[in-house]
């Protein structure tokens, strides 16, 4: 009961992120399904698989022929309250170098969030002097923008376009899009950076605490 319970749990929550962030649309009976498949596959593991979280692979770079370090970025957001940001610095082969959070206000669009966080992590990276940086996330349709170069959103405009440019200049800098099972880490920061308000999210040792967890 417990196992199925946490199924349909992370299925509505994996189904509201493509959702958010892929402008996808899911009907109930397809929800269903998707359940049914998950609660299936994990009543076929071992007890020990369950609990020991997504593999060390999630942390890895997605391609060892590129050189560049790899800085993950994610956000969080606790409706009608506050928002925050969790950002990873990864080598090039594998292992985090980096953790840090940050904190906003009340931001009610989730895709907001993403962009300031995703702003904060390119400002960190230029305040480090990395030059060479490849920019991983999860929020696709941010990533998709950026990389067509579409500026016209109402909602986002400035700050893709302070972003966008800041990737032209800096030709080691892009952004590319992967999977939250590959964006676990950064989600874990962002998710502490959220509970530590009202404190100072950056004066929190993240890399201390990640490396606990990780």
């Amino acid at each position: 009961m417990f196992m199925a319970v946490v199924a349909i749990l992370w299925r509505i929550w994996r189904s509201r992120n493509l959702v958010v962030f892929e402008g996808k649309q899911f009907g109930v009976q397809v929800l269903m399904r998707q359940f049914v498949q998950q609660y299936e596959e994990w009543i076929r593991l071992p007890s020990r698989s369950i609990s020991q979280g997504p593999p060390p692979s999630s942390d890895r770079a997605t391609t060892d022929s590129d050189p560049r370090m790899i800085c993950r970025w994610d956000g969080a957001t606790r409706r009608g309250s506050h928002t925050a940001g969790g950002m990873v610095l990864v080598y090039p082969t594998g292992g985090i170098s980096l953790a840090a959070g940050v904190q906003f206000p009340v931001i009610d669009d989730p895709m907001v969030v993403e962009l300031l966080v995703l702003r904060e992590v390119v400002i960190w990276c230029r305040g480090l002097g990395l030059t060479d940086v490849r920019f991983e996330g999860d929020a696709k349709v941010i990533i998709d923008k950026l990389n067509r170069g579409d500026l016209g959103d109402n909602r986002m405009g400035a700050v893709l376009e302070e972003i966008y440019n800041c990737l032209q200049t800096q030709s080691g800098y892009s952004v590319r899009f992967v999977s939250r099972r590959s964006n676990m880490v950064a989600h874990m920061v962002a998710r502490k950076a959220l509970s530590l308000y009202p404190t100072i999210s950056r004066s929190f040792d993240f890399q201390t605490w990640l490396n606990s967890r990780v």
